[in-house]
């Protein structure tokens, strides 16, 4: 592949190895939505759609933009937005054929209006707040007949009934199995009422590896396709998951500096001997955090290397006094894996007080995506061009 400042290295077989591990887990008549929201987890949502369309049964998406992105590049398969769609945005996801969450009767008969000046027919999934707070019909009476109404307007198919777990990726499973039992009730409220949705789901990527009861009609699989584990309290070892993203850049100065020598702004780091320093053209705007200022790595011939003084928009600064022959051009590795040696996700976020969801979504887009099928490099993407 050409010269790239920095680059997303995309692992598509990787992402094959944990779609195909997810659907091992799952038994019979159980589906995978595959969740490629937030551009597939900084992943690249189209690139990630284009492999598993076919395999999987639908994709889980964020926003009306998203889904025209994913149209316009020719993605046919189910995408459901599974939050909030404004009523401005209606006209737009009937055109291109978006289902939609939603949460009130309301929202519901505007959105059949809607429908009915357009002569479209809107397919939605209603959302039940079992105990997120976030969006969804509560688990009463009331809520369960305000529901119910949206079955019966004429110009809107139930399609889905799903929730979502708050506590899933923690080792205590009480407040998860309570959800699992508010979903249950609910869906029985409505079916007291004669209501009956095509699908049901609830399991997330937590659910997925250890609640197996809740497995329904479908599940909903978002970080571990990327192979990073919801939480470190879920069990790994029985779910063998592969990164599907590193990060790369390259060295684009080395000098040696002397005893004193202030890096950065504010000096916050002075050399107190002789230092070799290595500036790598990689920044905060690239969505490599400025808080791991003085407190991360990176890894030059295999070597962890400390990065010192502040993290600048553009570029940072690391010791190599370690790595004697490094020079200019030589591979940088900012998370994953050189040699023996590997820097994960996991724990560069946690250095960050951070985690894996939030690190990998927020590479930035200015950084190319480098797709690699079968170990060899397939193509780049990036939005950024020359």
């Amino acid at each position: 592949m050409e010269y790239r400042r920095i680059y997303a290295k995309i692992d598509l077989d990787a992402l094959e190895h944990n779609f195909e591990l997810i659907q091992s887990r799952l038994p019979a008549g159980t589906d995978i939505m595959a969740v490629i929201k937030a551009d597939a987890y900084g992943h690249g949502a189209v690139e990630v759609a284009r492999i598993l369309e076919g395999q999987c049964h639908s994709f889980g998406i964020a926003t009306i933009e998203e889904a025209v992105e994913l149209r316009n590049a020719g993605i046919t398969s189910p995408l459901l937005i599974l939050g909030f769609t404004a009523p401005e945005q209606y006209a737009i996801a009937l055109e291109y054929d978006v289902e939609l969450t939603v949460f009130s009767y309301d929202a519901a008969l505007l959105l059949n209006k809607v429908c009915a000046k357009s002569g479209k027919r809107a397919i939605v999934h209603i959302a039940v707040d079992t105990g997120m707070g976030r969006i969804g019909f509560q688990v009463s009476e009331v809520d369960a007949d305000a529901a119910a109404k949206i079955f019966s307007l004429e110009n809107i198919r139930v399609k889905g009934l799903f929730s979502h777990y708050a506590t899933a990726d923690e080792l205590d499973k009480t407040y998860a199995l309570a959800q699992k039992e508010r979903f249950d009730r609910f869906e029985s409220m409505l079916s007291e009422r004669g209501c009956h949705a095509e699908i049901k789901h609830l399991n997330n990527s937590a659910g997925i590896m250890e609640l197996c009861q809740s497995n329904y009609d479908l599940a909903r699989a978002g970080i571990i396709l990327y192979g990073l584990y919801p939480s470190d309290e879920v069990i790994a070892e029985d779910f063998p998951l592969r990164p599907v993203m590193e990060l790369i850049t390259h060295i684009s100065h080395v000098k040696t500096l002397s005893a004193g020598y202030g890096v950065s702004y504010g000096r916050i780091y002075v050399t107190d001997k002789e230092t070799t320093i290595a500036t790598i053209p990689v920044g905060y705007a690239d969505g490599y955090p400025r808080c791991l200022s003085g407190k991360g790595y990176v890894l030059i011939g295999g070597v962890k290397c400390p990065i010192v003084g502040r993290i600048c928009m553009d570029q940072m600064m690391v010791d190599i006094s370690a790595v004697p022959d490094a020079k200019v051009g030589d591979t940088v590795v900012l998370f994953g894996t050189y040699g023996n040696n590997r820097i994960s996700v996991e724990e560069i976020s946690e250095l960050a007080s951070s985690f894996n969801y939030e690190f990998v979504s927020c590479i930035a887009r200015r950084v190319p995506r480098a797709y690699f099928k079968n170990g060899e490099y397939l193509r780049t993407v990036s939005y950024l061009e020359y």
